[in-house]
């Protein structure tokens, strides 16, 4: 899909720095950048707090504006305006998700206790909350389900380590995973409700 006139002239607007643009831009993109944080932790199977979903929106923005809108600047209008913001979004928010993957693995290898490793901002009777939160959802679910859910999300393992480690296929991992997640929902819901 080509560039379109509108997307030129807000693109132009913003880099001449005109009042309004940036706005008028935000307005624009914003739900295109969200959709792309969701989709992208959805396929990484990757739980997002709204919070977690607020942070990612605003370093994608921060990036866009960084250097004098550098990235903007060197859009090319070969494509949608849309479409080289949801690469680039995607690329950004992919670049988080491993430094929080590797930030995790040096955590997890570190053999001083947590606390020290990597203090947490959280109150402590929050973070008490967390965990029995966490506890009660895993309870939700029976056996490989939740084992599944702990490798994964708590564990960072990888769907070929958590098939080896429940002796099942690879590719049956992710259905699995997929299926607990509807499950906790579905209790959230309940729970909520109740």
């Amino acid at each position: 899909m080509p560039l379109t006139d509108l997307d030129r002239q807000l693109l132009e607007r913003c880099l001449e720095r005109k009042p309004r643009a940036w706005e008028d831009f935000v307005d624009r993109f914003l739900g295109v950048v969200i959709h792309v944080i969701r989709h992208t932790a959805r396929v990484r199977g990757i739980f997002l707090t709204k919070e977690d979903q607020d942070d990612l929106c605003a370093e994608v923005m921060l990036a866009l504006i960084r250097d004098d809108f550098a990235i903007l600047r060197r859009f090319r209008g070969q494509s949608s305006l849309a479409t080289y913001l949801t690469v680039v979004a995607r690329r950004i928010v992919v670049r988080r998700f491993l430094r929080r993957r590797r930030t995790v693995s040096r955590q997890a290898s570190d053999p001083r206790p947590v606390e020290a490793a990597a203090p947490s901002k959280e109150r402590p009777d929050r973070r008490a909350e967390l965990r029995e939160e966490a506890r009660w959802l895993l309870q939700q679910l029976r056996g490989a389900e939740s084992q599944a859910v702990q490798m994964h999300h708590l564990e960072d393992k990888t769907y070929a380590e958590i098939g080896r480690s429940l002796g099942i296929p690879e590719n049956s991992v992710g259905p699995m995973l997929s299926r607990a997640r509807d499950k906790i929902r579905r209790a959230v819901g309940r729970h909520s409700v109740g």
